[in-house]
């Protein structure tokens, strides 16, 4: 990457689903030694540590079809503006997650930086949902069903109304890849909205490597770059136990490496976040390590 500096932010959020766990991410990370094995790559590693979350104990859960709503939004609020000011001091932000719901912080924080400047982002959502609920359609009230949804717009105004613009990233120029588990009411949203949806179907007939080229240029089309979104579920549960919605039938190790490698031999990546490890449910913390080994393989690590 051209940027020498990476600024990990923990996002150690679990409010926007019901499995508990994921709040403990960021630091199943930290333990897999993401900052001395990122810094092994030459970069200058600074974290940041973690943005402040409300526990779920001290507060109250809110409307049942976005459960929770508030508290989230006020660190996502919190969460922009660290990435934000990541990016003004020339650094690329790598969050950590927590729930998927943190994306609208992440994403919403690289969006107004470039929204300031002129400049419009794309967004690669590598991912086995769609997470395109809204309050109306979800079945859960769940607000990690949500994120993307917000980020296009659709979303409640708490969180797809951040910063007085909507939608933060251009639909055209959202792809989501690994798609696999999609709610009855969503999938139309997915359909209606223009974002570039790429199921497990197109990776098994078309190949990753295809599918990766084509979600890289829809990406960078008239836009400054992309943010970089992996939720761990991306991954099948077979080398990616500790997630929070675990769906078989996912891509394979070699397979998500691929995606990260072709990501950074694009050269176009302005931000990264991991999200949804789940160490509660994990494996001697083996999907941390793996998230580690794919920030790697994104940020330059080559087998020769």
């Amino acid at each position: 990457m051209k940027q020498s500096n990476i600024s990990v932010i923990g996002a150690p959020l679990d409010l926007g689903q019901g499995r508990r766990g994921v709040d403990m991410g960021p630091s199943a990370l930290r333990v897999a030694n993401l900052n001395a094995r990122v810094a092994a790559l030459g970069y200058v590693v600074e974290d940041l540590g973690n943005v402040p979350v409300e526990q779920a104990e001290a507060s109250a859960e809110g409307h049942p079809h976005a459960k929770y709503l508030s508290q989230i939004a006020g660190t996502c609020q919190r969460l922009g503006l660290l990435v934000e000011d990541a990016l003004s001091r020339g650094s690329v932000p790598l969050v950590l997650g927590g729930d998927h719901s943190v994306a609208v912080g992440t994403v919403g924080g690289v969006s107004h930086y470039y929204h300031a400047r002129g400049e419009k982002i794309g967004l690669i959502w590598l991912d086995a949902h769609a997470d395109m609920n809204t309050p109306e359609t979800s079945p859960s009230g769940n607000v990690h069903g949500m994120p993307l949804a917000c980020i296009l717009g659709m979303g409640p105004s708490e969180l797809a109304g951040m910063y007085g613009y909507r939608p933060k990233v251009a639909p055209e120029r959202t792809v989501i890849v690994g798609l696999r588990d999609v709610d009855r009411e969503e999938k139309l949203k997915v359909k209606e909205s223009g974002v570039h949806a790429f199921t497990m179907r197109d990776l098994d007939e078309r190949g990753l490597r295809s599918v990766m080229e084509e979600a890289i240029r829809l990406a960078t089309e008239g836009t400054i770059g992309f943010h970089l979104s992996l939720d761990m579920d991306f991954v099948d549960p077979m080398d990616a136990p500790g997630v929070g919605t675990p769906v078989r039938g996912g891509v394979t190790y070699r397979e998500a490496h691929l995606a990260m490698e072709m990501i950074c031999d694009s050269g176009k990546m302005l931000s990264m976040e991991v999200v949804e490890v789940n160490p509660v449910i994990d494996e001697v913390n083996r999907t941390a390590d793996l998230a580690v080994e794919l920030v790697m393989s994104g940020l330059g690590k080559r087998i020769l």
